[in-house]
């Protein structure tokens, strides 16, 4: 009552400064309604944004210094293969990582303490010893097709293999953590650390006087997942102890991969959708022009960490509101992800946009070629965003396989086009190719959630009007 009567006597500020003030206070937790999901909701994301955009900078560090000690081929290769190991990874967890968050609200939901302490230790297990296997009959394709490619290729290929199976067991620790909102323990180890100790690695090597190349810079990166794995187990676990009481555990594999797979479908059409661009261009033109398209690819990433941060944030509370039957809460809650997702993702755009040779000249001034590329490339993210999070919204509401029906076509779009486009306009056809497929995609999603669940899904309009299923 203080707080509002305070605010009631000071004269409310106006334009530009009383919305900056306004985000500020939301996301701050200082809004009337602090205790309210929606602020939670905004500090999570908040926390997540930030942690994606320490990240972003590292991230960007790295790859300028890489690109200048290693040469645009070397870049080249070492980017093909991350983009390998990043695509890969992402999906050979079965989907545990985003399912963690429908599964373990329900779990608590319920009252069924054995499956959820099976699964937080199962899950975890499950993955390695498939993503093992897995990793090692890929080093046995590598082996087959290594007379038809670049060997300079070769041993970076192999060097990715390795890095899998630690990648696969991140992200399941990373989608358990934040299940229980545990964002720092998430994304930390995977985003900050990791980057910081590829920086540090490939210094270090340098400096001692290594030829920095792609198989140093992937040795380097691979032992950096691995120490990150193993580090973030170790202080899960520790959470875990002190938050779950010991007792028996119960594994329904079954019925994990039962929730799991069908949402697989929908995260490894997106993550195809995603790296289509880059791995058709490693195709068609050469390493040096890979290396430029990933600069810009770089550059525009924060835009999609916001639309990435409300998605961690939202999922398992979507399963949550939905397990509990609560459907007014869940479309004020739909609504309010879509509006934080879309407005700060055009501003973000903006301003890289803005800023984009001076960004891009810090790869290397062959670099600033790209900045044309970037406009093309932003459409399509700003189109995005304009519907939030609303794949995790299907996926924990169990309409995991139509979504995954448009993610498949519009990577099958994205696909056909890149073939098209890239062979004569090289990155001006892969940001159109991947900017037409995602304003696709955008299209198919509103349409299936308005048809399916009755809600108007975009950040203006009657957003998040209707009714929920």
């Amino acid at each position: 009552m203080a707080v509002m009567d305070a605010q009631s006597a000071t004269p409310p500020p106006t334009g530009v400064v009383a919305r900056l003030r306004a985000m500020l206070a939301s996301f701050s937790g200082g809004a009337p309604d602090g205790a309210s999901e929606a602020s939670v909701t905004r500090r999570l994301a908040g926390t997540i944004f930030i942690i994606r955009v320490v990240s972003a900078a590292l991230a960007y560090l790295s790859q300028i210094l890489l690109a200048r000690w290693m040469g645009g081929s070397d870049y080249g290769i070492y980017v093909y293969v991350w983009t390998w190991v990043l695509l890969l990874g992402s999906m050979m967890d079965f989907g545990i990582s985003a399912s963690a968050q429908k599964i373990i609200p329900e779990y608590r939901t319920r009252g069924e303490h054995a499956l959820l302490r099976g699964f937080l230790s199962g899950s975890r297990w499950m993955t390695f010893v498939v993503s093992s296997l897995v990793s090692g009959l890929l080093a046995g394709v590598v082996k087959l097709l290594s007379p038809w490619i670049d060997a300079n290729t070769v041993v970076p290929l192999y060097i990715g293999c390795l890095t899998l199976p630690a990648f696969v067991v991140a992200n399941t620790q990373d989608g358990i953590a934040r299940a229980h909102d545990w964002m720092r323990l998430g994304l930390m180890p995977q985003f900050v650390v990791r980057q910081s100790l590829i920086i540090g690695l490939t210094a270090g090597a340098l400096a001692l006087g290594f030829d920095l190349g792609a198989v140093a810079a992937m040795l380097a990166s691979a032992a950096v997942v691995w120490v990150a794995m193993l580090g973030q187990m170790v202080m899960l676990n520790r959470r875990l102890g002190g938050h779950i009481e010991p007792g028996p555990k119960a594994y329904d594999f079954r019925g994990w991969l039962a929730v799991s797979l069908p949402i697989l479908m929908v995260e490894g059409f997106y993550l195809l959708l995603s790296y289509t661009d880059v791995l058709v261009l490693q195709q068609f033109r050469s390493s040096q022009e890979v290396g430029v398209y990933f600069a810009v690819v770089k550059t525009l990433a924060l835009v999609s960490f916001i639309h990435y941060a409300m998605s961690a944030t939202t999922a398992h509370r979507f399963a949550e509101y939905h397990a509990l039957g609560d459907k007014a809460r869940l479309s004020a809650y739909v609504a309010h992800a879509i509006k934080w997702t879309f407005w700060p993702s055009l501003a973000a755009t903006v301003l890289l946009l803005a800023f984009g040779k001076p960004l891009l000249w810090l790869f290397g001034p062959q670099f600033v070629v790209g900045y044309d590329i970037m406009f093309i490339a932003a459409v399509g993210l700003v189109v995005r965003s304009a519907i939030g999070p609303v794949e995790r919204l299907l996926n924990m509401l169990g309409h995991q396989y139509v979504c995954a029906l448009a993610y498949a076509l519009a990577f099958v779009m994205n696909v056909v086009l890149c073939v098209a486009l890239v062979p004569r306009f090289g990155g001006y056809g892969a940001a159109a190719a991947t900017s037409i497929s995602l304003v696709f995609e955008t299209v198919l999603l509103f349409w299936i959630v308005r048809r399916r669940l009755g809600l108007h899904v975009l950040a203006f309009g009657n957003g998040g009007s209707g009714s929920t299923p």
